[in-house]
């Protein structure tokens, strides 16, 4: 890995993190050994609108049993669940932060979901699997991370076959300089934070190969369900099982700070499909 992904996983990576996860969902009333996959949605999809963000992109896409799936960055696993167990295909998930990747182990073993899914310590640049793997790449807020969007399209277009999608849901920018105050979920510093325009992201895809298929906007979905979480927050405390539990102590200063640039227009997270030419 280089300099800037060691930091990225370090950025990532927080102590005792499956402890806290199990006393987690014994205080919310689940089973801490044997949760089932939909106890752990408030802390295994680390994007904007968990679950429901993955399902709007989700249902856009043709997925089925025989479906080979690629999770880029995939986290704790959670959408590699939730693909695996209500589309019933088969989910490989990579993350470059290893401590993730044992968590996500962990945890889909803990659900019962470890036939339909794997995962794997990987750089979403050097991803290790031979060419035309896949029928299907999804990536959740990840591209924030990454600096070389060249990069990342074509060996996303090397792994899929021809005619395979690659659907993502990033956070861009909505000007080139875009003013966004630090900490944010993704990075403590402007130095980890690679949010880039929507323009760049369609450049670099054009270039590798890929066909634009659809593309969304979503800043009003993002903070209409801040604006919930922060009510609930607000009047019931932090949940015992949340995102916060990957975001140490300024978890609130990081979502703060990026509601603000949403509402200021500098930033928005876009839906992307794009299709490899084939």
């Amino acid at each position: 890995m280089s300099a800037i992904e060691d930091r990225v996983s370090a950025h990532y990576t927080t102590e005792d993190l499956m402890t806290r996860i199990r006393a987690g969902l014994m205080a919310a009333g689940a089973n801490p050994a044997a949760p089932r996959p939909e106890d752990l949605k408030p802390v295994d999809e680390f994007h904007t609108g968990g679950v429901v963000a993955t399902d709007a992109l989700l249902d856009q896409l043709e997925i089925s049993v025989d479906t080979l799936v690629l999770d880029i960055g995939a986290g704790l696993g959670g959408t590699a669940r939730h693909i695996a167990r209500t589309r019933g295909a088969h989910v490989t998930g990579v993350d470059l932060t290893e401590a993730f990747v044992e968590v996500a182990q962990t945890l889909s073993r803990m659900a019962g979901m470890a036939q339909r899914t794997a995962f794997r310590h990987s750089s979403a640049l050097d991803l290790r699997f031979t060419a035309d793997s896949f029928d299907l790449a999804t990536m959740f807020h990840v591209g924030m991370n990454i600096a070389d969007k060249a990069r990342l399209m074509t060996e996303v277009h090397r792994v899929l076959e021809p005619g395979g999608i690659f659907a993502l849901f990033d956070v861009m920018a909505l000007e080139k300089d875009a003013a966004i105050s630090f900490p944010v979920p993704w990075a403590e510093t402007e130095d980890l934070s690679f949010v880039a325009t929507p323009g760049t992201y369609r450049d670099a895809a054009r270039a590798a190969g890929f066909e634009a298929v659809r593309e969304r906007e979503r800043s009003q979905f993002a903070l209409e369900y801040f604006s919930r979480l922060f009510r609930t927050i607000e009047a019931h405390g932090m949940p015992p099982l949340g995102l916060h539990l990957l975001m140490r102590d300024t978890a609130t200063t990081k979502l703060a700070n990026y509601v603000a640039a949403v509402e200021a227009g500098a930033i928005a997270p876009f839906e992307m499909i794009f299709r490899k030419a084939g």
